[in-house]
């Protein structure tokens, strides 16, 4: 089947009146926790988890992907009216967005924001569309030691690049791969990390920790913070229409904003966050109106709004088509799908190809939704703004507890989820990512069965991890990756000395 039917075929999937409401769901909720500052993407889809086991697959997995772009739609509305960033990947956004509220130009802030992102969105969607066949094709000639080193690959990079320090991020890792272990082990029918625990013996639930660091994690994070941050509201004034002018400077910069922010996105590169800056360095560099940027320029808002949405959605190529997170809310994603005991990579596209490319088509709808949403209801989302973040936290933390003890009524379950909590707050507040720990207790036992079956296939030869074409590159760039900012910083130094 080509493309072009499989993705008619997704849309017969996205357009059923029943996928469309989760999308139009997933879009607003997306919206609203871009806007509401502390509360992101990852803690949202976290908190849905527990109770979306009863919902079919497709319409949870379309909702959770709302919430995921939807949030970076959302975000602007904060960075610019608030210069609070909503999202961390809307940081430029504030920049510049908000210098141009305080000129009596939020409107056309909002409307490059909002316009820019659905350009950014649906380019990105095309995409992940024709890319994503490409990649599934080269995931169907891995075996086992190719997927392990795949998998040991995205171990490195994820804990390198989605924190301020590769130690720290390989800590959270060895974390989530000890967690993962957690439970008797299916070949040897030993028990592992159980501690005599009977509540144990079966694992933990991946939902379990994903809440606990996500929602109530963060959570409890985001209330400390409370009362830091002086936090003053632009008002909206003139019209919120964008003049031709404004058309004319805000062109480019989306389409060369999506143009870095895509490719960013599929790879483990660190989220959303460096293709927004390299977008707006790019747009200061060739504006002819250089003198502006840092006092409202337009171009500032454009292009790195289009390169955030753009990335965003560029991250679903590697999660769909080889199982591989690399961002903190595509690792909680990974986990919405196992628990529909679904593993994204290339056979997902094989054996549920109807639910990976109805997921595929309800990305270009939603875009649709969020442009229409965005603009017109503005105001209804600035109205959130106005939510007393006190008793915004405590119902996100009444609903965590009602979401995980509802999963198996266990009062161990919730004693686990606060412990967790706190040791998530803990992690955050001294720098330690936890998509790292989320990403080391998914992948950790699937990488153990890898290199478990390529030894077997080897006879317990571990030389097959590198007399294997693709496997042996994999770990080369693994090793490279490691050893690339202690050989940097020694060049530096060796440049100093000489020079």
């Amino acid at each position: 089947m080509d493309i072009w039917a499989q993705l008619l075929q997704g849309f017969a999937v996205a357009l059923t009146f029943q996928n469309l409401m989760f999308c139009l769901i997933g879009c607003l909720l997306g919206t609203a926790v871009g806007v509401l500052p502390g509360v992101g993407p990852a803690v949202t889809v976290a908190l849905l988890l527990p109770i979306t086991t009863k919902v079919e697959a497709s319409g949870a997995l379309i909702m959770f992907a709302g919430i995921y772009y939807g949030a970076m739609y959302g975000g602007s509305t904060t960075s610019i009216l608030l210069n609070t960033p909503g999202e961390s990947a809307t940081i430029v956004t504030a920049m510049e967005g908000n210098q141009m509220a305080k000129r009596g130009r939020a409107g056309p802030a909002l409307a490059t924001s909002a316009i820019g992102s659905f350009v950014a969105g649906t380019i990105a969607t095309v995409g992940l569309t024709f890319l994503s066949p490409l990649v599934v094709e080269l995931g169907l000639k891995f075996g086992p030691p190719e997927y392990f080193a795949l998998m040991v690959l995205a171990f490195t990079t994820v804990s390198a690049v989605l924190g301020e320090s590769t130690l720290r991020g390989l800590c959270s890792l060895f974390l989530g791969l000890a967690i993962g272990l957690i439970g008797i082990d299916n070949q040897t029918g030993q028990a592992r990390f159980a501690f005599d625990i009977p509540q144990l013996l079966d694992g933990v639930e991946v939902v379990t920790i994903a809440v606990g660091l996500f929602a109530v994690g963060e959570t409890i994070y985001a209330a400390s913070k409370l009362g830091t941050v002086d936090e003053k509201l632009e008002q909206m004034t003139g019209s919120i229409w964008m003049k031709w002018d404004d058309w004319k400077r805000s062109f480019g910069p989306w389409i060369r904003g999506t143009l870095i922010g895509f490719p960013f996105g599929t790879i483990p590169a660190g989220g959303a966050e460096i293709p927004t800056f390299l977008s707006y360095a790019m747009e200061k560099k060739l504006c002819k109106h250089p003198e502006e940027f840092g006092k409202g320029a337009i171009e500032g808002v454009a292009g790195p709004e289009a390169a955030n949405n753009a990335s965003s959605t560029g991250t679903m190529v590697p999660l769909l088509t080889l199982g591989l997170p690399t961002s903190a809310t595509a690792a909680i994603l990974l986990s919405a799908f196992q628990q529909y005991g679904l593993q994204p990579g290339p056979l997902l596209f094989e054996t549920n190809s109807a639910l990976v490319w109805g997921l595929i088509a309800s990305f270009y709808v939603g875009n649709v939704m969020l442009l229409v949403l965005n603009l017109p209801l503005v105001g209804l989302w600035v109205k959130l703004l106005e939510i007393p973040k006190p008793q915004l936290y405590a119902g996100i933390l009444v609903f965590a507890t009602m979401g995980v003890y509802g999963m198996r009524q266990s009062a161990f379950d919730v004693f686990l989820l606060y412990a967790i909590g706190l040791g998530g707050f803990l992690m955050r507040r001294y720098g330690f990512p936890a998509a790292p720990v989320i990403v080391g207790m998914i992948l950790g036992p699937l990488a153990e069965e890898q290199m478990r079956r390529s030894l077997s296939i080897s006879q317990g030869d571990w030389s097959i991890f590198v007399t294997h074409g693709i496997s042996a590159v994999l770990l080369g760039l693994t090793v490279l990756i490691l050893l690339a900012p202690w050989l940097a910083r020694f060049l530096k130094k060796k440049d100093a000395k000489s020079s």
